[in-house]
C-alpha cells in the first residue's frame, strides 16, 4: 500500500507495527531525450552568443588564426599566432599608455572577471548572505561589468530584487577578504546596480613633496594633493567652508599649508586674503609674515581678529543686497579664508566664557552667512564629537584625516561614510605611511574620495613668506 502513494509526503497513516517502515516516493516525470538534447543545444548557442556580444575583441583573437588557417594553410596561420604577440609587445614598450588604454587593462579585466570574481562569485555571495540558496536553487546578484584601472578592479553589480545598498556597505569586509583585496567600497551606479571598487595597490603609500606654486592668480579649486585615481586633489575654498579632522599626527599640517600654498599667487594679487588663528602658536607660526596683521595666538586675539572679519563680511552684505547675490574676487572685496588651527581649543576648552562664547558667535556668523560674499573658514581639530565643535554641520566639505575611532568617521563624514569605504580609522599612524592620506565627503557628492595631500616643509613655508614680503 505505502509503495503506490505518489508525492513527498504520506498523511493521515497508521501503523499498528512497530517495525514497518514507511516508504516516501516522490513522483517522477521522465523527459524525453529530444527535449534534454534540444535544452542543451539551446543554452550552448546562447552562451556562444553571449560571449561574442561580450567579448568581441578576445573572441575575434582568438577565432582569427584558425579561419586563417582553414583558408590560407598553416603556415600563414602560424605567422599570424607570431606576428600578434610580437606586434603587441612592440607596442606595449614604444606607446604604454596607449596599449594599456586600449588593449592592457581590457585583458586584465577580463582575466580577473574569468579567475578571481566569476570563479569566486557563488561561494562568496552565498556565505556572506548577498545571495540566496532555496529549495536546491541558488539565487545570486549578477556581475554585468569588469574593468580595471591602474591601481583598483571596479565590478558593477546588479544586485538581487529586495536588496538595499546597506546591504552590502555592511559585508565591504566579507566582499573584501572573500576576493583577496585589501578594502572594498561600495557606492550607487544606477538604479538596482552597485559599483564596488577593489583596489589592487596603494597609490598613496608613498609622500608627496610640495605642489609648485601656481603660476596663475586664482582662488581655487587649488591643488593640494592627489587623489586616489592619479587626478590632482582640487580643494574647493571660494563658495564653500571646510572641515579638517585628524588625530595627532594625521596631516593636518599639509591640508593647511598646501591650501595657503595654492592661493600664494592670488595673495600677492591682492584678490585673497589669509586671516590665521594658531591657538597651539606652532603650526601657523612658521609663516607669521605671510598673514602680516592678520595672525591671533591668544585666545582674546582671536576673538577680536574673528570680530573683525564678521564687521567687514556683514559691511560687504550690507553692499550687496540687492545687487548681487555672489561673489567675484577683486582687490577691492577680495577673497578672505579664515584658518583655524586647532579650533577645538577656541570653542570647546576655552576657560573663559566670554571668550568662549564670542568665539563660537563669530564663527558660526562666519560659517552661515560668509559663502555669499566671499568668506571662508577652514578650521582643523583632533576630536570631532558633537560637544567639542557644535557647528561641524556648517561646513558643507569635509575632510576625515586618519582617526583613532571607527565612530569618528560618520561623525565628521556623514551617517554611512564609513560603510561605503571611508576606512579613515584605518590609516596608518606611521608618518612616512599615513600622514596627510584621508578621505574627502563633498556638498556635491555622498560618496568619500581617497586623498593624500602633499607635505609642505619648513624650508618651503619660509620660502613663501620671503616670497611675499619681497
Amino acid at each position: 500500500m505505502f509503495k503506490k502513494l505518489p508525492g513527498d509526503e504520506a498523511q493521515h497513516l497508521v501503523s499498528t507495527t512497530p517495525d514497518t517502515a514507511v516508504v516516501f516516493r516522490p513522483a517522477v516525470v521522465r523527459t524525453p531525450a529530444i527535449i534534454t538534447i534540444l535544452i542543451f543545444t539551446w543554452r550552448l548557442l546562447a552562451g556562444l552568443v553571449r560571449l561574442l556580444w561580450r567579448h568581441p575583441i578576445a573572441s575575434t583573437v582568438a577565432l582569427t588564426p584558425g579561419a586563417v588557417t582553414y583558408f590560407y594553410g598553416w603556415r600563414w596561420g602560424l605567422g599570424l599566432v607570431i606576428l600578434v604577440p610580437l606586434s603587441l609587445t612592440a607596442w606595449c614598450l614604444l606607446a604604454r599608455p596607449s596599449f594599456l588604454r586600449l588593449v592592457g587593462w581590457r585583458l586584465l579585466a577580463w582575466w580577473r572577471r574569468v579567475w578571481v570574481y566569476r570563479r569566486h562569485w557563488q561561494p562568496v555571495m552565498i556565505i556572506s548572505g548577498l545571495g540566496r540558496h532555496l529549495r536546491g536553487r541558488d539565487y545570486l546578484p549578477r556581475i554585468v561589468k569588469v574593468s580595471c584601472t591602474s591601481w583598483a578592479d571596479l565590478v558593477t553589480v546588479r544586485m538581487l530584487t529586495g536588496q538595499s545598498v546597506k546591504d552590502w556597505s555592511d559585508r565591504t569586509d566579507h566582499l573584501a577578504h572573500g576576493f583577496g583585496a585589501r578594502s572594498c567600497r561600495v557606492s550607487i551606479a544606477r538604479a538596482g546596480r552597485l559599483l564596488l571598487v577593489f583596489p589592487r595597490r596603494d597609490p598613496l603609500a608613498t609622500p608627496l613633496p610640495a605642489i609648485p606654486v601656481p603660476a596663475e592668480a586664482s582662488v581655487g579649486p587649488v591643488e593640494v594633493g592627489t587623489c586616489e585615481d592619479g587626478k590632482p586633489w582640487l580643494l574647493k575654498v571660494h563658495d564653500t567652508h571646510v572641515l579638517v579632522a585628524g588625530a595627532t599626527g594625521a596631516g593636518k599640517g599639509s591640508v593647511i599649508w598646501s591650501t595657503i600654498r595654492g592661493l600664494l599667487p592670488a595673495t600677492r594679487a591682492g584678490l585673497a586674503q589669509v586671516w590665521a588663528l594658531d591657538p597651539k602658536r606652532m603650526e601657523l607660526s612658521y609663516g607669521r609674515d605671510l598673514f602680516g596683521t592678520r595672525y591671533a595666538a591668544s585666545p582674546a586675539d582671536c576673538a577680536d581678529l574673528l570680530e573683525a572679519a564678521v564687521q567687514i563680511m556683514q559691511e560687504r552684505a550690507d553692499r550687496y543686497a540687492g545687487l548681487q547675490r555672489s561673489h567675484t574676487p577683486t582687490v577691492d572685496d577680495p577673497f578672505v579664508l579664515v584658518v583655524v588651527d586647532e579650533v577645538a581649543f577656541l570653542t570647546a576648552y576655552q576657560s573663559d566664557k566670554g571668550l568662549k562664547l564670542r568665539i563660537s558667535a563669530a564663527l558660526a556668523t562666519l560659517t552661515t552667512q560668509g559663502r555669499a560674499v566671499g568668506f571662508g573658514v577652514m578650521a582643523a581639530l583632533q576630536d570631532p564629537r558633537k560637544e567639542v565643535m557644535n557647528i561641524r554641520n556648517l561646513f558643507p566639505d569635509k575632510i576625515a584625516l586618519r582617526l583613532d575611532e571607527s565612530e569618528q568617521v560618520d561623525m565628521v563624514l556623514g551617517d554611512g561614510a564609513r560603510d561605503r569605504g571611508a576606512l579613515a580609522d584605518h590609516i596608518s599612524p606611521i608618518p612616512e605611511q599615513g600622514a596627510g592620506i584621508g578621505y574627502v565627503r563633498l556638498e556635491t557628492s555622498p560618496d568619500p574620495i581617497r586623498v593624500r595631500a602633499a607635505y609642505v616643509s619648513d624650508s618651503d613655508i619660509r620660502a613663501m613668506a620671503l616670497g611675499v614680503t619681497a
